[in-house]
């Protein structure tokens, strides 16, 4: 346990209706004594009335409820005190600076988590699992953050974990005992318990896909020819009017984004400049950008103006987006001729197409607003499609990811060199690697340098 007591505004900055200044450490309810008047002492878990005096004047500057926890039985497994005062930073500021005066230090980034995590309150992705639940920007992304914050990785790890680490004590023994040639644990055997181990980690590995979309997003780009309403349906979707639309080709010059929740999925939109000849060197770059945007965007979504013939440099677009997250807005439709769908020119029904171009689209009017809704939908879809089924305990970070497929790495080497028998002291070499990854998602095992990089990213005060 630490032997500083840590102090840190707990709440945004700011002012507010409410500030909590908060407070950890063995001398955490010595110091929240000084710097307020409780009537009556402090209970463990019970939340007192208190007077925040001026220390100049001694009369009563502001009131507060004060709750101290004991620890262990605290979020940081130490004493802890919350002190709520109204939310003024010249107030928050005052008890802060009076509590460094009186011992407290103040705290890093994130400390009080960690203090948590090192204490044994919580596990490595349980902590991680606290900053996901405060950037949440969707209501689902919240939930997935609770799941983690509940234990929910680290319970889809334990079994695996548990099966090498079985495997790992069965070798052990044999070799405690390869002096009386007894073959304790026969070849087949181990690469069995091997494969079990494997198996499990990799049904794990593939949640990587659904976790990093609930985790991070997507980016759908916009595109299309100019004045094909790719700016009054990306309006639409983020339902205000957030770029300029005229009736003059080429009104976009520049990328404009806004982020949107589609199904609890955080979505960044992304509208472009259109795609042309450029006339000028401003809207040459806009197209270059569009371009780069197109690039790299997670889904795309091509914009064709139903009421005109589809054009060459149409069909070549959405033929280079086979393979990718990709949908076809037939904009206009209001405007389309009666006969559009009998002349082909618009045909756009997946494989017996004769442009052969992708199967998903849509038939919207920005206009009027028909269709939007089957639009979301539809990019809803394939959000869905390509995130896979939502599932407890999945891998949300990169760091999860990493780890996970460093320790399959780690096992395969081991079970490639078991029919080569390889001697049991270098096959544990690496399940025990393989081990100190599992580990470092629990943080059993875990070396400084990713805790600090995990836990700098936390806010103050958390």
């Amino acid at each position: 346990m630490a032997q500083e007591t840590i102090v840190a505004i707990s709440t945004p900055a700011g002012r507010g209706g409410i500030g909590i200044v908060r407070l950890s450490g063995p001398q955490a309810r010595d110091i929240a004594d000084a710097l307020v008047r409780t009537r009556g002492p402090l209970e463990h878990a019970r939340a007192r009335f208190a007077e925040i005096p001026d220390p100049e004047t001694h009369s009563r500057l502001d009131e507060a409820i004060v709750t101290w926890f004991a620890g262990p039985n605290s979020y940081t497994g130490e004493d802890l005190v919350e002190i709520a005062a109204h939310g003024s930073p010249v107030v928050l500021d005052l008890l802060v600076r009076l509590a460094l005066k009186n011992g407290a230090q103040l705290a890093r980034p994130g400390e009080f988590t960690e203090r948590a995590f090192l204490s044994g309150r919580m596990d490595l992705t349980q902590a991680e699992a606290v900053r996901d639940l405060i950037e949440a920007q969707t209501l689902y992304q919240a939930r997935i953050a609770a799941e983690q914050m509940g234990g929910a990785l680290s319970r889809r790890v334990q079994p695996a974990k548990q099966k090498l680490v079985e495997l790992i004590a069965l070798m052990e023994a044999g070799i405690d005992f390869a002096e009386d040639d007894v073959e304790v644990t026969p070849a087949g055997e181990i690469v069995n318990r091997m494969d079990a181990v494997c198996g499990d980690l990799r049904i794990l590995a593939k949640s990587f896909e659904h976790g990093r979309i609930v985790h991070d997003g997507l980016r759908l780009a916009i595109v299309g020819r100019p004045n094909v309403g790719k700016s009054s349906l990306f309006n639409r979707l983020v339902e205000r009017e957030r770029a300029i639309v005229t009736a003059t080709p080429g009104t976009t010059r520049d990328l404009v984004t806004e982020r949107v929740s589609l199904g609890g999925i955080p979505l960044e939109l992304i509208d472009t400049a259109g795609l042309r000849e450029a006339i000028e060197e401003a809207e040459a770059i806009g197209i270059r950008k569009s371009r780069e945007a197109l690039t790299e965007a997670d889904l795309v979504l091509v914009v064709l103006d139903a009421s005109a013939p589809l054009r060459d440099d149409e069909r070549e677009l959405i033929a280079s987006l086979k393979g990718r997250r990709a949908l076809v807005a037939r904009n206009k439709w209001d405007l389309a001729p009666s006969d559009v769908e009998a002349s082909g020119s618009m045909s756009l029904d997946g494989s017996e197409s004769q442009l052969e171009l992708i199967a998903d689209s849509v038939r919207t009017s920005a206009l009027t607003g028909s269709g939007v809704q089957e639009l979301r939908d539809a990019l809803l879809k394939i959000v869905r499609r390509s995130a896979g089924e939502s599932e407890s305990g999945m891998l949300t970070t990169v760091r999860h990811y990493d780890a996970i497929t460093t320790a399959l790495a780690a096992l395969d080497k081991a079970k490639e060199a078991v029919p080569q028998r390889v001697p049991h002291e270098m096959l544990l070499l690496d399940l025990y690697s393989a081990l100190r990854q599992l580990d470092s998602l629990t943080g059993e095992t875990t070396a400084e340098d990713i805790l600090n990089r995990i836990f700098s990213s936390f806010c103050i005060g958390k």
